[in-house]
């Protein structure tokens, strides 16, 4: 849907863009269309702009075009783009002539489970590495299962409908979207969902709290949920708009759990490592869940992501019965353990929390500004999203898209979802000055859009 034609912007030249090229660069169509003669066209959509480089927040294209990144590749980018101390762990780890062991063990895998472990806390004792989201999310599933079968329970799985937990099979029926499952060709009877307490469905805690009150006592009518139900998996926030969910629902929800020993997993493979303004978005609803699946942000751009959680849950599994191919190799330990130490130097949870206040404070003067276009703005730490309204008899997507692509032009990247909302997540190391003018920018390119339709 967007132009891959260059046309003129005009010069754009601050301390944090630099445009001075048409845009899309010269020569972003034809490296585009060569790649789409080789490559599935499910790897494709996104805005027309080839990476030459990165670095810090910034992001440079093929003529040399700055922008202010918001998109931290998808939220992998925590600790910011080409981070220095990260690339050095990587090169000391290369040159030391070690790159895969397979399960054979390696002592930067000693140190760094040692740390992650340490990392996340009192509640969490064993962990285990894996290199995608959507591994992690099928490894706790199976772990919730295995736990049901040796308490003698069924393998039902509460989830919430809405939610993302990536686009392997198991991952997708937690997930309930039918259009991207559709492929399975059935679903899978043992899991169940529950709505998500979007916060236009209620007024007050005590509305909020009666959606799951009538969710659990509709589905106690079909199925026994106590002897039925082996664990819920929580994804920290939903991810197409950053939205979290009341306190109120998920104490509630801990309770039930507690209550009928059935584990609470969170997926923390977006909000997970300083991403929300804490270690993890789970900390927000004063709980201690018994799993976390991480990702994205751990691995600083390696691929890296993880299970962890209590010993006797997480030792479920026997010896042989659950590993990775490129499961703690050295490079992706070198990595974490780098991606830990940058977060505790450059005091990465406060500072994505202080910046974060000001992204938030930012958004909300967005949504006073277009009262009649934005539904919802959300924002904790560094992760946040404008929803918007319908646009009356046009197209919601296209328009959102539009204002995407005039922010691209204006030399910012956001992340364009697909549907009615902007998400935004810059590095964590973003300074204020260049939130501030992302935030201008995105209140301009809203204008020029709205305007031109």
């Amino acid at each position: 849907m967007f132009n891959q034609n260059p046309i003129n912007v005009g010069l754009v030249k601050t301390k944090n863009r630099l445009i001075k090229s048409k845009i899309p660069a010269p020569g972003t169509k034809k490296i585009l269309s060569s790649l789409k003669k080789n490559e599935v066209r499910s790897m494709h959509g996104q805005l027309p702009i080839i990476w030459k480089k990165a670095e810090g927040f910034n992001i440079y294209d093929i003529s040399n075009n700055k922008y202010i990144d918001f998109t931290s590749t998808i939220f992998v980018s925590n600790i910011g783009h080409s981070n220095n101390y990260l690339k050095s762990q990587i090169i000391r780890t290369l040159k030391s002539n070690l790159i895969s062991t397979y399960a054979y063990v390696h002592k930067i895998r000693e140190k760094y489970i040692k740390e992650l472990v340490k990392f996340c806390g009192k509640n969490f004792e064993k962990a285990f590495l894996l290199s995608s989201g959507s591994e992690a999310t099928e490894a706790c599933l199976k772990i919730m299962r295995m736990y049901g079968i040796k308490n003698k329970k069924k393998p039902g799985i509460l989830t919430i409908s809405g939610n993302w937990h990536g686009r392997t099979m198991g991952s997708q029926f937690l997930s309930d979207n039918s259009t991207q499952s559709e492929w399975i060709g059935h679903k899978d009877k043992n899991i169940f969902h529950l709505r998500f307490p979007y916060p236009w469905l209620y007024k007050n805690k005590k509305d909020c709290n009666q959606i799951l009150d009538e969710d659990l006592k509709k589905l106690s009518k079909k199925i026994n949920l106590k002897k039925d139900i082996s664990g819920i998996m929580l994804e920290t926030f939903q991810g197409w708009g950053a939205l979290f969910y009341p306190i109120e629902y998920v104490n509630k929800l801990n309770k039930f759990c507690k209550k009928n020993k059935i584990l609470i997993a969170f997926d923390e493979i977006q909000s997970g490592f300083a991403r929300t303004g804490k270690k993890f978005g789970f900390e927000y609803y004063k709980i201690k869940p018994d799993l976390i699946c991480c990702g994205k942000g751990m691995g600083g751009g390696i691929a890296l992501s993880a299970v962890i959680g209590k010993k006797n849950i997480m030792d479920l599994p026997t010896i042989g019965s659950m590993s990775s191919t490129h499961s703690a190799n050295p490079i992706a330990c070198s990595a974490g353990l780098a991606v830990l130490k940058e977060i505790k130097k450059k005091d990465l949870v406060k500072k994505s929390f202080l910046r974060g206040k000001l992204l938030k404070k930012k958004l909300t003067e967005i949504k006073s500004s277009f009262p009649d276009l934005v539904k919802h703005i959300s924002c904790k730490g560094l992760i946040g999203a404008i929803i918007f309204k319908d646009f009356a008899g046009k197209n919601t997507n296209e328009i959102i898209g539009n204002i995407c692509e005039k922010c691209m032009q204006k030399g910012l990247l956001v992340v364009y979802t697909g549907r009615e909302s902007i998400k935004l997540g810059p590095p964590l190391v973003i300074s204020s000055e260049a939130i501030i003018e992302a935030m201008n920018i995105i209140k301009e390119s809203i204008v020029e859009v709205i305007k031109d339709n």
